[in-house]
């Protein structure tokens, strides 16, 4: 799109109808320009994650602390994002969509120029919490938005074409992260991050309409508004649907957060090495993304998920035995667990979308809702391998524990495995 197409106000895709029960499903060209644009956005936490994970080692030695410390500081982050997508995802249904995001976006920006002289590591902890915070605004919107313009299969397939974008930042990050290690400290890693988010504040303010209209926003008080999740929590199915990303995302984090010390200390893997296997591991979460996404427009996204889960329980006691059995070494490891993570794009945006799909009229807080349930869980569950020592036994065991507990949320709260009549 050139800069001779665009008006004078920041409104580059076509006008938003204003029904939020009804949206408008967007073909070819448009869809793209959605995709790539929430994409980026919905990619800032994971760059904001994967592009660190190179320097855990130094981050540990440069502030005098353990590798365990320096680990908690990508579950803190983790953690932050699900608090601040509860906060923020009410206040886009209030306020719109673009003021919450480009603040979130500037407060990001700030917080990571602060990472750069932070001198402990608790202070880092403690930055990272609200590195998290304020970052979720780009999530929990790019989600929200999502609804606001696609519904049920459609918002399905979209929300798998963001995975393809998504996809790209493990892909990537960690092979720039190790790039800047090589030539310079770690605290060069979030100077890039301020750059990125920086970035994504001007496309916004420049290219992003507002999806969500006066006309449709919660014409109450600002504290009402959060009287949404009251809706949402006697909602069982709902809760269920929102739980099941975080379980699933919580296998992706455990291995995320633990793979540094794992495959660099463990494996003695170098730096490029390991920004190797994590673009390998990123190609299969783009495949699988993209399978899913040409699925949904034939098979029931609930018969996907099911088939996901299942197989990842699988795959993840498989994965568990080759590591407690010593069966072929680094390499065994390695291709059980490119089977078990390129299951979880056929988990993460189908639950999104049944649970989005419920509760329409609150479409931000339903978002934060699904988003502080995914970084919470994820940030918990990921946190634990560090804490039981970091090796390849802790990570793989807490990977089998969390798909194990999605496979008992949706054996028990949804209607995955029960028999239609």
């Amino acid at each position: 799109m050139s800069t001779a197409q665009l008006a004078s106000r920041p409104v580059a895709l076509p006008p938003v109808p204003a029904a939020p029960t009804a949206p408008t499903r967007p073909r070819g060209r448009t869809v793209a320009l959605w995709v790539v644009m929430l994409g980026s956005l919905c990619a800032l936490p994971a760059f904001t994650t994967d592009m660190y994970l190179p320097g855990i080692p130094q981050v540990a030695a440069d502030l005098g602390s353990t590798e365990a410390m320096a680990q908690l500081t990508v579950s803190a982050m983790l953690v932050g994002g699900g608090l601040g997508q509860l906060v923020i995802g009410p206040l886009s249904d209030r306020f719109g969509r673009r003021a919450p995001l480009l603040v979130g976006l500037v407060l990001h920006v700030v917080t990571s120029l602060l990472c750069v002289v932070v001198p402990t590591m608790s202070g880092l902890i403690a930055l990272r919490v609200m590195q998290g915070f304020f970052n979720a605004a780009a999530g929990t919107t790019a989600m929200a938005v999502v609804r606001d313009r696609f519904v049920g299969s459609e918002a399905a397939r979209v929300l798998s074409r963001l995975m393809l974008v998504i996809g790209i930042a493990p892909m990537f990050a960690p092979t720039i992260g190790a790039a800047i290690l090589s030539e310079a400290s770690w605290r060069w890693v979030f100077v890039l991050l301020a750059a990125m988010g920086a970035v994504l504040a001007l496309i916004v303010l420049r290219f992003m309409p507002e999806t969500h209209g006066s006309e449709q926003r919660v014409a109450t008080r600002t504290n009402r508004v959060f009287a949404g999740y009251l809706t949402l929590l006697r909602d069982r199915q709902f809760l269920a649907l929102a739980v099941l990303p975080g379980l699933s995302f919580g296998v992706l984090m455990s291995y995320v957060v633990s793979s540094p010390v794992v495959f660099q200390q463990e494996f003695g893997l170098s730096h490029g090495q390991f920004s190797l296997l994590f673009a390998a591991n990123g190609v299969g979460l783009v495949l699988a993304a993209q399978v899913n996404a040409a699925l949904v427009r034939r098979v029931d996204p609930m018969r996907l998920m099911r088939f996901a889960v299942v197989a990842q329980t699988v795959t993840a006691a498989a994965l568990l035995g080759v590591v407690l059995l010593d069966v072929g070494g680094l390499m065994g490891l390695l291709v059980v667990m490119w089977f078990v993570l390129a299951t979880q794009p056929l988990i993460q945006p189908n639950a999104a979308a049944l649970a989005m799909s419920r509760h329409g009229e609150i479409a931000g807080t339903s978002a934060a809702m699904i988003g502080a349930a995914q970084s919470s869980v994820a940030g918990v569950v990921s946190s634990l391998a560090g804490f039981l020592g970091g090796g390849s036994v802790a990570m793989v065991s807490v990977m089998f524990a969390s798909v194990l507990g999605a496979l008992l949320v949706m054996a028990v709260a949804t209607p995955a495995f029960r028999r239609r009549r």
